[in-house]
């Protein structure tokens, strides 16, 4: 497939793009596999909202992902290349044709267990080659895939679990992370008590733990794969069909299954991995994301076997055995490109260059940043200490709900800027409004980022509640998608996000709803009431402050604050646990009973000479005891 190669030729596909995109696009398509051509490319309407890409289209993302590469001779070739979390263990290289048949196996073993197309099947897993497998199985097939990250807890598990309604979970008997051992099937166990949804677990035997296996529920993955063939037929799809449901939290309490559709995520994700990345035959392409992101769908599953690329999957951690491990991997599998989040750089950054040094890093051609916005000590860091300043590094900016990269250097073709995400890519139409709604036209602006024009592979629905994806990304500014970010365009018209303009916390990259958080914190028996805000963190970039109110005379402060990040993670996971933990008399709120959570956030940031009005508050006098007690 052909791929931009200057700047030149960015600029003209860009218009082109933006002056005919149901051309532009249709060209992109034309280079897949179809069972039948599409009848029409594009049908629109942000009020519904509604959108369809390739109408009438027929296909299967699996076909494309995998039987054609075989036919044009990339069999021998490894898709997937393992490397396990501990460096002595053995290294697993699985090319294209054994990632068919184990696909083509895995799918045999769903239906086997009574899956069929339409149904929504849960993986909840380490990050190993069958979680892939798992994933493409349920596409081969027509199932519905929701991924669920391996960190959450059971009560997020089953949340998501009942809101997708789903059949059958596939799970391992648990993973290894770092010097952990953690009990994935014991945590699927306690979730599956209230998914009565649920009529089979498959399991992966991967640690051989000693785990509880319920008779007729419970299968063994390595039982089941000998009953079944290694031919499967791939289902076809309608290119609308939805393909899978990704969770993510909103500023409510319950999280948002973002659904995306077949054809549209397909030729987003590979047209944005081949020209991002400027992505060459025979190169390894490692993506350190999980597979319960949206990064680690696109950037580690789908986009890379699109494109026919080698796909490394890491297990472990960047800091074990040491924080020299990320390095280590690049030199022993001659990585050529690297895409990581902004808190692993900076984390690494922290532990110093002697682990850096020992490492060539010579096979690294292109780096990448993903999650949040980098900031420029940190590119700086990654630039000169890792990339040898050699290596263009790509600022990615996108979100779960736009499915691929929207805003992102080309690599080696855009100029660069620290801290700046660039220009759009081909396709993609972003505007800035004030608040309001009005454009901002011209550069040297700052509102509020939107996009005017739909790209293939944006959110379709929210899982079983389309008013919900409505009102989160279409009602604020009528005839926009709107991401929920601030963003600048500067003097040369280069964008640079400047964070969320609504009750969502990025924490290491990832979206966390603060009502989810403070609902998390006030099941905790002594807690009546809380209030999450984000502070400016050195490794998280955002960190997590907590207000609570307890409904006792605790003396025993510290004992109460562990009391409390235990229930976060019971409820939610580690990654929510908050970082800092403030017990307060009372919340500052307005005489209506909201509060006035941009107090709050000032207080956090220890930006305590401009707090604003506090003349509309119920209590002012609030306030004066918060920032009194301000950690």
């Amino acid at each position: 497939m052909k791929r931009i190669t200057s700047f030149e030729q960015y600029t003209t596909e860009y218009k082109k793009s933006i002056d005919t995109p149901e051309k532009f696009w249709s060209e992109q398509a034309e280079e897949f596999v179809w069972k039948k051509k599409w009848d029409k490319v594009l049908d629109w309407n942000f009020d519904e909202p509604d959108v369809k890409w390739f109408q009438g289209g027929k296909l299967n993302i699996t076909e494309n992902c995998l039987d054609r590469h075989l036919k044009s001779g990339k069999g021998e070739q490894v898709a997937i290349l393992w490397e396990p979390n501990h460096p002595e263990a053995e290294v697993r290289k699985i090319t294209y044709k054994e990632l068919h048949l184990e696909v083509c196996r895995f799918a045999n073993v769903l239906k086997r267990n009574g899956a069929k197309k339409g149904d929504r099947i849960c993986i909840y897993m380490p990050m190993i080659p069958e979680l892939a497998i798992a994933v493409l199985a349920c596409a081969r097939i027509g199932a519905i895939h929701s991924v669920i990250f391996g960190g959450f807890s059971f009560k997020s598990l089953a949340d998501r679990i009942q809101d997708a309604d789903c059949t059958i979970v596939v799970t391992a008997d648990g993973a290894f992370r770092g010097t952990k051992d953690i009990q994935l099937k014991g945590i699927v166990d306690e979730a599956l008590e209230i998914c009565p949804s649920i009529k089979k677990a498959i399991v992966y035997k991967h640690i051989h733990a000693d785990i509880n296996m319920k008779n007729e529920r419970d299968v063994w993955w390595h039982d089941e794969i000998k009953f079944v063939s290694s031919e499967c037929e791939a289902e076809t799809m309608d290119s609308e069909d939805p393909l899978f449901i990704l969770y993510t939290s909103g500023s409510t309490g319950k999280p948002k299954g973002v659904v995306h559709s077949t054809a549209g995520y397909m030729v987003s994700t590979d047209y944005t991995f081949r020209n991002v990345f400027q992505y060459n035959d025979g190169e390894v392409f490692w993506c350190t994301a999980d597979v319960g992101w949206i990064t680690g769908h696109s950037y580690l599953v789908y986009g890379p076997l699109l494109c026919g690329a080698t796909s490394l999957m890491f297990e472990g951690i960047p800091t074990f055995p040491d924080a020299g491990r990320f390095w280590q991997v690049i030199d022993k599998h001659k990585v050529n490109i690297f895409y990581t989040a902004p808190t692993a750089i900076r984390s690494l950054e922290a532990m110093g260059l002697d682990f850096v040094k020992p490492y060539k890093l010579d096979s690294l051609r292109v780096l990448g940043s993903v999650g949040e916005p980098i900031n420029e000590e940190a590119w700086h860091w990654y630039n000169d200490n890792i990339g040898k300043n050699r290596c263009p590094i790509v600022d990615t900016y996108w979100q779960t709900e736009t499915g691929a990269i929207m805003i992102s250097p080309l690599a080696g073709i855009t100029k660069t800027k620290p801290g700046f995400a660039t220009f759009p890519l081909p396709g993609v139409q972003p505007v800035l409004l004030d608040e309001k709604g009005v454009e901002l036209n011209g550069n040297g602006v700052e509102g509020r980022l939107c996009y005017k024009f739909p790209w293939p592979s944006i959110i379709r629905t929210t899982y079983g509640n389309h008013e919900r994806c409505k009102e989160a990304y279409f009602a604020t500014f009528k005839g926009y998608y709107f991401t929920g970010d601030g963003c600048k365009r500067d003097e040369d018209g280069y964008y640079r996000i400047t964070g969320r303009v609504d009750d969502v916390i990025k924490v290491s990259g990832h979206l966390l709803g603060t009502a989810e958080v403070e609902n998390a914190i006030n099941e905790h028996p002594d807690i009546v009431e809380s209030a999450v805000v984000g502070f400016p963190h050195d490794i998280k970039g955002w960190g997590i402050y907590a207000f609570v109110i307890c409904d006792n005379e605790r003396k025993d402060e510290d004992n109460l604050k562990r009391e409390i990040i235990q229930t976060v993670t019971k409820y939610m996971g580690a990654i929510a646990k908050p970082d800092k933990i403030q017990i307060v008399k009372g919340l500052p709120k307005t005489r209506s009973g909201k509060i006035m959570r941009r107090i709050l956030r000032k207080i956090a940031e220890n930006d305590l000479s401009n707090l604003g009005d506090t003349s509309t508050l119920l209590d002012p006098s609030v306030v004066e005891e918060i920032k009194a007690g301000a950690l």
